[in-house]
């Protein structure tokens, strides 16, 4: 089995995988890094499960050292994703660095299983668009408030709006002011989603650029948009077991 370890700014997505294919996944609070409840359930989450090795990425500095040492603490060898040791796609990008390690993992994966050009959605924390070009390499994207930010931030900067489980509507007209919200944010999100995406296959000159969605929100916005073609929810998952198989049984 393999651990893979993709550390978002809310959620770190721990998955295992044997072969070819993901046998399991957590999520765990991030934020459970910094005092050593997230290495406590990631331990009881593989369990006495034997380890070939790790694959580790992640955007949140202050969790990236403690997780790191957890992954290394299982035996087996061990691969950070980052620009200087991304492999299965190139980086056409001016300051590759500066590049988070879950969109170079969407990358490998979205170019491995759909080719080039291609087009990944993330709906986490933040909304990414991430495009892998012609010759096959990452070339930059969008990124965006995430939904779940957005419908916060009105809760949060208002004194009547209410906080929202966000879930799909149907009607463009809400009826209360939950239902307005809801309508602001899922239909107004599918809008964004398709401007951008329509706007990118334009730049690329490529009507029929294939988008896979991925991230908690991928499916409920992919609903309302036909230009999405697939969703797979453990795409970045899949990017970092493609990384280590390419470091170590390449």
């Amino acid at each position: 089995m393999i651990l893979l370890l993709d550390i978002g700014n809310t959620h770190t997505h721990a998955g295992l995988a044997a072969g070819r294919r993901l046998q399991r996944r957590v999520d765990l609070p991030t934020r459970g890094w910094q005092d050593g409840t997230a290495a406590a359930r990631l331990a009881r989450f593989v369990g006495t499960t034997p380890l070939e090795g790790s694959a580790l990425c992640s955007v949140v500095p202050l969790a990236t050292r403690p997780a790191r040492a957890a992954a290394r603490g299982f035996g087996g060898r061990f691969v950070e994703l980052t620009s200087a040791t991304v492999r299965g796609v190139g980086v056409d990008y001016p300051r590759p660095r500066t590049i988070g390690p879950d969109r170079l993992a969407n990358a490998i994966a979205v170019k491995h299983r759909f080719g080039a050009p291609a087009l990944v959605v993330d709906f986490g924390t933040a909304v990414t668009f991430d495009v892998v070009n012609r010759a096959g390499n990452y070339a930059g994207g969008v990124i965006a408030p995430g939904l779940a930010v957005m419908t916060d931030y009105l809760h949060e900067k208002t004194a009547l709006l209410p906080r929202i489980r966000i879930r799909d509507i149907r009607s463009v007209i809400g009826r209360s002011t939950r239902e307005a919200m809801l309508v602001g944010a899922v239909h107004g999100y599918r809008g964004l989603v398709r401007e951008l995406i329509h706007r990118l296959r334009e730049e690329l000159g490529t009507p029929g650029l294939p988008v896979v969605a991925t991230g908690p929100y991928a499916a409920l916005i992919a609903r309302g948009l036909p230009e999405i073609r697939r969703v797979v929810p453990s795409l970045t998952l899949e990017g970092l077991r493609l990384l280590w198989e390419s470091h170590f049984r390449g």
